[in-house]
């Protein structure tokens, strides 16, 4: 028998959802508060700076870290991931869902567990067969590998999606005059659009934070992305580790996904929880 009143049991709701926001956002409020320290203070247990600097920002955007130009590396390489990945995965994942063929289950079991595979087993034949086409310290070096992972992340979501779409759709759109084609453009890819938000969202995190293959790829500092540019930060003396530049590079590397998240929010949360049929 439930004994806790209304008022109570709302309380302790928001008091869960309180304490597991403060839980995930306890790591970038003390990376945020340490990024505005100075050196001095950056070992400093307060919860708040003493006082604030921009000393840490201002070594991260010096142009001799070439730190926005990693930002730049990041972007062109996540971006360009997503949007090949993405196109690619709607194609299949729309054929998965939609056709009947022999070993259906087994493609599809074939295709997740490809992003099983760890990245680390397989970055030293990639670096070979790189090395031999000369793609070391280019774009495609980065991105090829990153679909190994982002691709079949993309397809799998995408068919489970698609699935929840009714043939019937396609169907009244073929009647209509149009053709398979002409219905997927036309109906099932505008109602599958927070469905492909959600997708892309989550493949740009992925390939935005990837860093074995980015560091193992690369070589000079011009083709870097920030999260292997963060890690090669070198601070006054080789004894030195410059937490608070790491720390303000951090959030620099972290802002443009709170804003993607938040720009597309509703739509994300569209995908996630809504099927076609409204």
């Amino acid at each position: 028998m439930n004994t806790l009143s209304p008022k109570l049991r709302k309380g302790l709701l928001y008091a869960g959802v309180a304490a597991v926001v403060a839980y995930c956002l306890a790591p970038f409020y003390w990376m945020l508060v340490s990024s505005l320290r100075r050196t001095a203070d950056i070992f400093s247990n307060s919860p708040f700076p003493t006082r604030l600097s921009l000393e840490n920002y201002l070594a991260v955007l010096d142009p001799s870290e070439s730190f926005t130009r990693a930002l730049l590396n990041s972007v062109v390489v996540a971006g360009i991931t997503t949007a090949v990945a993405l196109a690619l995965a709607t194609f299949t994942a729309y054929a998965m869902a939609r056709l009947e063929f022999r070993f259906k289950r087994l493609v599809l079991t074939l295709i997740i567990a490809t992003s099983m595979f760890p990245v680390v087993s397989i970055v030293v034949p990639l670096l070979k067969m790189f090395v031999d086409f000369g793609w070391i310290n280019s774009y495609q070096a980065m991105i090829v590998p990153s679909m190994s992972f982002t691709l079949p992340l993309a397809v799998w979501n995408l068919t489970a999606f698609f699935r929840q779409m009714p043939q019937e759709l396609e169907h009244a759109a073929m009647v209509d005059g149009c053709t398979r084609g002409q219905a997927f453009r036309r109906i099932i890819v505008p109602l599958a659009a927070p469905g492909m938000f959600t997708t892309a969202i989550i493949t740009f995190i992925a390939a935005w934070n990837e860093f074995l293959i980015a560091l193992s790829m690369t070589n000079k500092p011009e083709m870097q992305t920030a999260p292997v540019a963060i890690s090669k930060f070198s601070g006054a003396s080789q004894f030195e580790t410059p937490f608070g530049s790491q720390m303000a590079a951090g959030v620099l590397v972290t802002i443009p996904l709170v804003i993607m998240v938040l720009v597309f929010q509703r739509r994300i949360v569209a995908g996630l929880t809504a099927g076609a049929a409204k």
